[in-house]
């Protein structure tokens, strides 16, 4: 029988990652359509330190009104320990990976940072069984956000970014620039691009050429050297996986028809030169969707895919991830273990 309590990172007020706490916590009880995950490890995200502070840059009238304690967290990858009455096709002891509750629960409700978690049974996929549960654990929100973004939306929900669905566009025999390379988003969408068939150009600092050229990198820039918005031209699509308001400056690099897919884009405000150099500035939420994770579970079973590690830490040690995370240029993603 499972225990009434259990370890959980908690907050109790928004702030840098000394507010977090590690500590006992309710065991989340199970909804219709729900499985109880024992969860293994745990994969950070940007929204996980904007929640902690309080998502302090978003708008006002978007900022949450939220109840404390808070447990942060979405991507985990673990073991299913119950199954509620009405879920098929799940069992107990199945290994599974899932973004959970997201954007939907992005407030607080995802309560990843923890040894167990409540998850909607759309959410989750089979962990793929070629890679070990702190890789599974790195993969769900920045890999779905590449595949969205690049591949496929999967979903019809109302754009809160922008008016009009994001609609990736063709990759083969086309020129992609992905800024932020070797981040969480950034290491995944060279990949996929590579993948679908693009001249792949990564930017980032220097220490991270290596990898990116080991993931498919055709060319690489520094951008502690070179602007690349001073040397590349006529690319079709950019990623750029950090976004905020420097996006615009790629819009130049671009050739008529090209596309700036900012993953990030609160604070852009080129849609007037957008328009005018003929080129489309288009963005999305990321959403929770378990068949996607499914089918690009498949690429990181064999291999196709790979899920870079920053570090790796004990839930225990969560303030010391996100410390980490803080100090930036991250390679891949950081992860938590849960004993």
């Amino acid at each position: 029988m499972l225990t009434q309590t259990m370890k959980a990172i908690r907050q109790y007020e928004f702030g840098g990652p000394d507010v977090l706490r590690y500590e006992d916590a309710p065991m989340p009880s199970l909804k219709a359509g729900e499985v109880l995950v024992r969860v293994h490890a745990v994969g950070l995200n940007p929204p996980d330190w904007y929640l902690r502070e309080g998502y302090k840059s978003l708008p006002p009238e978007w900022q949450p009104q939220l109840d404390f304690p808070l447990i942060l967290g979405t991507d985990v990858s673990g073991v299913v320990a119950a199954v509620a009455d009405d879920v098929e096709g799940v069992f107990v002891s199945d290994a599974v990976y899932s973004m959970v509750r997201f954007p939907d629960g992005m407030f607080g409700e995802s309560q990843a940072y923890a040894e167990y978690v409540s998850v909607p049974v759309s959410n989750i996929a089979p962990k793929p069984a070629g890679i070990d549960h702190v890789h599974a654990a790195g993969a769900p929100m920045s890999l779905l956000t590449a595949w969205q973004f690049m591949v496929e939306l999967g979903h019809n929900e109302p754009n809160p970014l922008q008016s009009n669905r994001h609609q990736p566009v063709p990759l083969e025999g086309r020129t992609v620039l992905v800024n932020g390379a070797a981040g969480g988003v950034g290491h995944f969408a060279v990949q996929l691009a590579k993948l679908k068939g693009a001249h792949v150009i990564a930017v980032a600092s220097g220490k991270h050429e290596a990898l990116l050229r080991e993931l498919g990198a055709d060319e690489f820039i520094d951008y502690t050297r070179t602007p690349p918005e001073d040397v590349v031209h006529d690319i079709d699509l950019v990623i750029d996986a950090l976004g905020g308001p420097t996006t615009g400056r790629f819009l130049r690099t671009l050739k008529r028809g090209g596309a700036l897919f900012p993953v990030y884009p609160l604070g852009f405000d080129g849609a007037e030169e957008a328009t005018q150099l003929g080129v489309t500035v288009s963005t999305t939420q990321v959403r929770s969707n378990g068949a996607q994770l499914a089918d690009i579970g498949r690429l990181l079973d064999d291999g196709t895919i790979q899920v870079v590690v920053d570090s790796v830490y004990p839930l225990a040690d969560s303030r010391k991830a996100h410390e980490r995370a803080a100090r930036g240029h991250l390679q891949g993603k950081i992860v938590l273990t849960v004993a």
